[in-house]
């Protein structure tokens, strides 16, 4: 503990050896920290799981399982029965809930991940979400192994992205996608000239 003043334990948290805690951590409930995890500064977990050697800084897990070798943070909130898998990035200002992501998965900032199962080695790229709830029900995504998600792409729940398929930046999915495929879903560009001029 670099400040142990500055950190909170609950006594049914169990911490492995050479686990490094930095000031501003809180670590409730049923959390488990196995060895040479480093955690914080200023991060809140609870009834977390962190495999060894994974990294967590400035973020936010509570009922989530975080696999070895895993970067999160800064800024990421974790929540609600998720499972990320081993050697994963999950970057800033990145919100996962109630999701099951394969190893080597990326998701690198600014993305939202519910209700989803996302497979091995999938990049989802920049302000890609999963439009998971109609207003009534939460449904569910699945995006298989090796598949590319673009910027800013939306995942209409219930969908299926397929192995190694690619969806294109600004793609509203709404159908599923067969693997090795590229999806498009987006209205061309129209240029309206002079538009300026005429107001």
């Amino acid at each position: 503990m670099i400040d142990p003043t500055t950190v909170f334990i609950d006594e049914s948290v169990k911490i492995a050896q050479d686990v490094v805690l930095y000031p501003g951590v809180i670590l409730e409930g049923t959390c488990q920290i196995e060895s040479g995890a480093v955690i914080g500064p200023n991060t809140h977990m609870r009834n977390t799981f962190v495999g060894a050697n994974a990294n967590v800084r400035q973020s936010v897990a509570c009922d989530v399982k975080i696999g070895e070798g895993t970067e999160v943070g800064p800024f990421a909130y974790l929540r609600n029965n998720t499972i990320i898998g081993e050697q994963c990035r999950i970057g800033n200002f990145v919100e996962v809930k109630n999701s099951i992501l394969g190893d080597g998965v990326k998701m690198a900032h600014l993305a939202y991940v519910g209700d989803a199962d996302v497979g091995c080695g999938v990049n989802y790229s920049c302000g890609a979400i999963t439009v998971n709830y109609d207003g009534t029900h939460k449904h569910r995504t699945t995006i298989e192994d090796g598949a590319f998600i673009g910027c800013n792409v939306n995942l209409v729940a219930p969908v299926t992205v397929g192995a190694d398929a690619f969806v294109a930046a600004g793609s509203t999915i709404t159908d599923d996608l067969p693997g090795n495929a590229l999806g498009i879903a987006r209205a061309r560009q129209v240029e309206k000239l002079n538009w300026r001029n005429r107001k």
